[in-house]
C-alpha cells in the first residue's frame, strides 16, 4: 500500500498503526505488543519511503497514533494507563524510523493530552525532537464527540508544544472550512487538514 502511494507521487505516508494503542489492542488481549507492532508498522513504511527517496526529494513517514476505543473523560480507562500506552506506541514508531508523530482522529481532549504527553516522553527518552502533529475530529454537530469546540481544542493543545494542529475524519472539506478558518486565524503553529474524500465515517 505504501508503495502505491509513493508511486503516484506523494511525499509522505502514514504508518498502519492507527490501532496500536492500549485500549484497542487490549480488546484482543495483546496490549503487551504495542511497542512491537508500532515499530513493525513504522519499519515497513520507512523501508518503502527510503526506496523512493532521493537527495533532491526525500520521502517521509508519519507515525499514526489513533485515539483507541476508550475515552478517559467518560471514565472508560484511567488517564495514566492510556498515556503510558500512547508512550509505548510513540516509542515503537520512533524506533521504527518515523519522521513525525501524528495523533489523529482525536475525540476527547483528555485522551488527546494523554497521547501528546506520551509522545513527548517517548521523544525525550529517545533523545529526539520530531514534529508532533495533532488532528482533532469535529462532527457535523460542530463539536468534537464530547462537545468541545475547535477553539477549546486549540486552547488546550497548543500549550502542550505541538508543532501542527488540524482536523481529520468525520466530514469533508466543506464542513471543515469554518473550523480551519478559525485555526488559520488563531493558531500560532502550522495548520493541517485531512478531510474525508466524498464520504463520512
Amino acid at each position: 500500500m505504501h508503495d502505491a502511494y509513493f508511486a503516484v507521487g506523494v511525499d509522505c505516508v502514514e504508518t498502519n498503526t492507527f490501532g496500536a494503542n492500549h485500549s484497542a489492542l487490549g480488546e484482543y488481549e495483546i496490549s503487551d505488543r504495542i511497542f512491537e507492532l508500532s515499530q513493525a508498522g513504522a519499519r515497513v513504511a520507512r523501508e518503502v519511503a527510503d526506496e523512493y527517496a532521493t537527495e533532491d526529494r526525500p520521502r517521509w513517514v508519519l507515525g499514526s497514533i489513533g485515539p483507541g476505543t476508550k475515552l478517559p473523560t467518560l471514565g472508560h480507562l484511567p488517564y495514566e494507563v492510556l498515556r503510558d500506552g500512547f508512550q509505548l506506541n510513540a516509542a515503537g514508531l520512533i524506533a521504527g524510523g518515523a519522521d513525525a508523530l501524528l495523533v489523529e482522529t482525536s475525540q476527547d481532549l483528555l485522551q488527546t493530552k494523554a497521547a501528546v504527553l506520551g509522545c513527548r516522553q517517548a521523544l525525550a527518552e529517545a533523545g529526539l525532537d520530531l514534529p508532533v502533529i495533532v488532528h482533532v475530529t469535529v462532527e457535523t454537530t460542530g463539536t468534537m464527540l464530547l462537545g468541545s469546540e475547535i477553539g477549546a481544542a486549540l486552547t488546550a493543545l497548543e500549550p502542550l508544544g505541538i508543532d501542527m494542529i488540524g482536523l481529520n475524519c468525520a466530514t469533508g472539506p466543506a464542513e471543515m472550512s469554518e473550523h480551519l478558518r478559525y485555526l488559520a486565524r488563531n493558531a500560532r503553529i502550522g495548520v493541517s487538514c485531512m478531510p474525508n474524500a466524498g464520504c463520512r465515517c
